[in-house]
């Protein structure tokens, strides 16, 4: 059985992946963004998940999140989960907050994260970002990055399993009610990549939609535009890969 963080686990996939990962026997890690959410989670804090509380929009929190969880038992895998739609917190939840996690907990062999098909529509261009969440930011350029940020890791990091899933368009709070896609399906990838030992689960690199390998964006694989993310968030950050 595993350790597992699930980021953004008050409701939606991660409230699903946190509970199918905890009837499976693992031990899980929850995230809420802050103490009125983190009430949510008590009914998988009673079937003995941990409990991490943070705002992803405040560099601060993730960096004492990341802290609290190194001073505890290591963690095996991080489900990248926590992320919104809109806003200025597009890029402080979307891609800061995953790139300070990878960069800072200590541990994790297996790290999802979570795409969208709409990475497909985003720009490969890193000048004019609004890092800092001072503005909205694009949800699509959100989604490249932080699937490029994924197969920078598993290129950088061969001792780790890093993967990106889309867990398609599904009837979450963000998705809405009428979301086409099967909210099941949209959660049991992220698992299986954190907790299996299939064949299939155990490679790295890959985009994933419902178990299946796909291609993604042609700039995530671009190992210039992976290296020129990777300095540009250290930059930004003052925090190196």
């Amino acid at each position: 059985m595993s350790r597992i963080l699930v980021t953004g686990s008050a409701d939606g996939l991660g409230r699903a992946a946190a509970d199918s990962l905890l009837s499976a026997g693992h031990e899980v890690v929850v995230h809420a963004r802050d103490q009125e959410r983190a009430a949510g989670l008590h009914p998988l804090a009673d079937r003995g998940a941990h409990l991490v509380v943070g705002d992803f929009m405040d560099r601060d929190a993730v960096r004492r999140i990341a802290a609290e969880l190194n001073d505890a038992v290591p963690l095996d895998a991080v489900i990248h989960n926590a992320g919104v739609w809109s806003g200025p917190a597009v890029m402080p939840v979307n891609i800061i907050a995953p790139y300070l996690l990878t960069a800072l907990l200590r541990g994790p062999r297996r790290l999802v994260y979570l795409s969208s098909s709409s990475h497909f529509g985003g720009r490969p261009a890193l000048t004019g970002i609004d890092w800092r969440g001072r503005s909205a930011g694009s949800y699509a350029d959100s989604k490249l990055f932080v699937t490029t940020l994924a197969a920078a890791v598993a290129r950088l990091r061969p001792g780790v399993l890093s993967n990106a899933v889309d867990p398609g368009w599904v009837p979450t709070k963000m998705g809405g009610p009428n979301a086409p896609d099967d909210l099941e399906l949209g959660h049991q990838t992220q698992e299986w990549l954190a907790s299996s030992d299939d064949p299939e689960a155990l490679t790295t690199g890959g985009y994933w939609y419902h178990r299946r390998r796909l291609q993604p964006h042609r700039a995530v694989h671009d190992e210039a535009f992976q290296d020129l993310l990777l300095q540009t968030l250290a930059r930004e950050t003052g925090t190196a890969l």
